[in-house]
């Protein structure tokens, strides 16, 4: 179970190395009109959060330290899903720049365990 962890721990400190920078191309795509490929990336963005969760539902089990504001996460996507139903990419694209992607620029990365 311990390598499972570790790499489990060393997986979501790189994904979240990685969710900023992503959030910004989102915002990218979707201001110069390349929504299929926003929408592609937002799919990516949605289950790599769902990952994240599970990841941390382990560290808990597990007793590692791991602080992701849940709750938060799942107001992002309601009004990602939100702003796409009704097609307002401008709202979209500034959620992912101002709000998620500094969201995801401040968290914590989990300290990796010793064997």
């Amino acid at each position: 179970m311990d390598d499972l962890l570790i790499e489990t721990i060393e997986s979501y400190n790189d994904y979240l190395d990685k969710v900023m920078p992503g959030c910004l191309k989102i915002a990218e795509y979707l201001r110069q009109d390349e929504i299929e490929s926003a929408l592609q990336m937002i799919l990516q963005f949605s289950e790599g959060m769902d990952w994240l969760v599970q990841a941390c539902n382990l560290f808990v089990q597990n007793e590692v330290s791991a602080v992701l504001e849940v709750e938060t996460i799942h107001e992002f996507l309601k009004e990602v899903n939100e702003g796409l139903e009704m097609q307002d990419y401008v709202v979209v694209a500034d959620m992912f720049e101002y709000e998620v992607a500094p969201f995801f620029g401040k968290a914590q990365r989990v300290k990796s365990i010793k064997h």
